[in-house]
């Protein structure tokens, strides 16, 4: 009995009308292969699932467990129904060659889209897993992906469009070339996004985490995603700024990662001193200052040498101008620096200064450059906050005043 006909004499003998029984004889048929193939996607199903299970616990890779995250098994076991449905439905309709002609397209483009899918949670799997690999970690693997599946829907799009106008898909292609220009300006971002991120990748500009600084686009934060036609980053206000690809190569921006590779975060910070403040020191003075366990050693040796240097030269003690004698901006400076030498928080392997930058309108500027250790945001403005604390305090020990604004000053 032909499957077209199952239920043809059945009807016949129920005294159904026989273009009644036509009709109903394809329904029912119709009823029972599609009956047919819900039982055949969920026997597939969970056989492949199954499958996919037992080689994810024997394997030793976590790559067969990012596939199943994907549900790649739910698209690959719809294959299977839709290879019986491609085999029977000569059978199914076969008195029906037009309708016949129709159901063979929308298979054939199902099947063009299910590849598509099955595709795409493939590189989905692959993106996951590149991640955890700690060579391609920051990698802007998410670019990639997306230019390949951008390259998968365009041959897919193709393929179907050969097959609903039956034409080659090579004569396809040629009549397409002519509009080369139209798709390069449609896709001109993504072109261009395309190819930063591959300079991104092979300078090694910028990865997933780093702390990224771009004021024209108001960005300070961290990286969270590098992909195709944008970069997000989380700022430390938790608002999230997106920044075209390309711009990170046609425009300036600044990357902190190599002070987070560093031994130490950089203090660069000055202190304004009020010029009228400064001043030789006396010898009384001087002496008073050898209480400072970080200066006594210092004062010691720097006191014999200034002495001896201007017995050398015959000048009278008193004689400031000529001879050489202590400042208290001098001494100041010299005790910041021991000061931080002296901090355990501070990295002495490390570039450590105060030096005396150009006086200006608002006094003369002191600038500490030291690194600190912990490189974590709050515990550095906390370690710099009391560095600083204890500095402004110290400048009365020095007879230096801070330079302020007048309270009745006008801007």
């Amino acid at each position: 009995m032909e499957l077209n006909n199952l239920f043809y004499d059945l009807l016949i003998d129920l005294r159904i009308p026989e273009f009644y029984a036509e009709i109903l004889n394809l329904i029912l048929v119709s009823i029972l292969i599609f009956i047919s193939v819900f039982v055949i996607n969920y026997i597939s199903k969970k056989i492949i699932i199954n499958f996919l299970e037992q080689i994810s616990e024997r394997s030793k890779t976590d790559f067969d467990n990012f596939l199943i995250a994907n549900k790649i098994q739910i698209y690959l076991s719809r294959l299977v129904p839709l290879f019986f449905l491609y085999w029977i439905l000569p059978y199914w309709l076969k008195d029906f060659q037009a309708l016949l002609v129709y159901a063979v397209l929308v298979l054939e483009i199902y099947f063009i889209i299910l590849l598509v899918w099955i595709i795409r949670n493939f590189l989905s799997a692959c993106k996951d897993f590149f991640k955890t690999v700690d060579s391609l970690k920051g990698k802007p693997i998410e670019s990639f992906v997306q230019v390949a599946m951008i390259l998968v829907w365009f041959t897919a799009i193709i393929v179907i469009f050969s097959i609903l106008t039956g034409t080659d898909v090579g004569t396809f292609l040629t009549a397409m070339g002519a509009l080369s220009a139209v798709l390069l300006l449609i896709f001109k971002d993504t072109i261009l996004g395309f190819v930063a991120s591959i300079q991104l990748s092979s300078n090694d500009l910028i990865r997933i985490g780093d702390w990224v600084t771009m004021e024209k686009f108001g960005a300070d934060g961290d990286v969270i995603e590098i992909n195709l036609s944008s970069v997000k980053i989380q700022n430390f206000d938790k608002t999230i700024t997106t920044i075209p690809t390309y711009k990170l190569i046609s425009d300036s921006f600044k990357n902190w990662r190599g002070m987070s590779d560093s031994n130490g975060r950089r203090i660069k910070r000055a202190l304004l001193i009020k010029g009228s403040s400064i001043r030789f020191m006396k010898k009384e003075e001087v002496s008073k200052l050898t209480n400072i366990k970080l200066l006594s050693n210092y004062l010691a040796a720097t006191e014999k040498e200034i002495e001896h240097h201007n017995l050398k030269l015959d000048l009278e003690i008193d004689d400031k101008i000529n001879g050489r004698n202590l400042t208290n901006i001098g001494l100041f400076r010299k005790y910041i620096e021991e000061y931080l030498v002296a901090n355990e928080l501070i990295n002495n392997n490390m570039t450590i200064m105060c030096r005396q930058l150009t006086p200006t309108s608002q006094g003369v500027p002191l600038e500490i450059y030291a690194f600190v250790s912990d490189k974590e945001w709050k515990n550095y403005e906390n370690i710099v906050s009391n560095i600083f604390d204890h500095l402004l305090a110290s400048l009365k020990t020095f007879d230096l005043e801070l330079f302020e604004l007048p309270s009745n000053f006008k801007v």
